[in-house]
């Protein structure tokens, strides 16, 4: 099995790797309280949502499998060396984890808050369906031939597919409403630093091993901080430059767009009982 050559390197991995973990992982809360705070989820584009959902619980699968699996770490060193070290981390098990639960908790948000006239499109509906579809005949042939590893190699590139779609929407959508209002710009600063201490963290290990394998030995977490890298850059010109918003104040909302909430309190159903 193989073991790391240099004590601080593999030092500098670990800490590169909980800083992606933290960075990631609070990347989530600037748009969640910025919802709270707003009691609106009006800017956030909801098929981004949706298929962060996707992209976050296939990723969770990868990682899970991978690092905790005997059965597919010995199928990766039959296939890249016995002598190559397994590329996920304890970091990102736990980052994949606190995702698919931040983002549902996000989508939570968009059932109680007001949210305009947005939805989630047929197109966002329909690819999450064929995704889910294919992952599940590809359960069915990897259980006939026991493929454990190319099965999780299937959700390592769906991850890597849904990172690059679910962004077009809400960049769409900045462009379309020319503003940024309503979509956090700490999300994607924080985004941004965890996708380079990833891209870092790999590059560690590839010098301590002397080789690129984990590069494209786990080629989903590769592809994953490079894209993450160009949707943030993207996101910080349009926050920034393009479509800079220098006040605390939101833009008014016309009524013929307004739509109550998914979900109504109690207080509200009595009031208008009473009117």
């Amino acid at each position: 099995m193989a073991s790391w050559n240099s004590l601080p390197l593999e030092i500098c991995y670990q800490t590169l790797g909980w800083i992606a973990f933290f960075s990631w992982s609070f990347s989530f809360y600037p748009q969640i309280i910025l919802n709270y705070r707003r009691k609106s989820v009006v800017g956030l584009n909801f098929d981004f949502l949706v298929l962060n959902v996707t992209k976050h619980s296939s990723y969770l699968i990868y990682n899970a499998v991978l690092f905790f699996s005997s059965v597919v770490q010995r199928q990766y060193r039959e296939k890249y060396g016995f002598d190559e070290m397994i590329p996920v981390a304890a970091n990102d098990v736990a980052f994949s984890t606190h995702a698919v639960l931040m983002t549902l908790f996000a989508l939570y948000q968009v059932t109680i808050y007001e949210r305009g006239s947005q939805k989630v499109s047929k197109i966002c509906i329909s690819i999450s369906a064929v995704v889910w579809i294919t992952a599940i005949v590809c359960v069915i042939l990897a259980s006939q031939s026991q493929s454990w590893l190319w099965l999780i190699s299937v959700f390592n590139s769906i991850q890597v597919v849904m990172t690059a779609i679910k962004y077009i929407p809400q960049a769409w959508m900045n462009f379309r409403r020319k503003s940024t209002v309503g979509w956090s710009i700490g999300n994607i600063l924080l985004d941004l630093l965890g996708g380079v201490m990833n891209f870092a963290q790999m590059g560690v290990q590839s010098i301590d091993q002397g080789t690129l394998v984990n590069f494209y030995g786990n080629i989903g977490k590769t592809l994953l901080s490079l894209e993450v890298v160009f949707f943030d850059l993207l996101f910080v010109v349009q926050h920034y430059i393009l479509y800079p918003f220098k006040t605390d104040t939101f833009p008014v909302i016309s009524e013929e767009t307004v739509v109550t909430p998914l979900l109504k309190s109690p207080d509200t159903s009595e009031e208008s009982s009473n009117v």
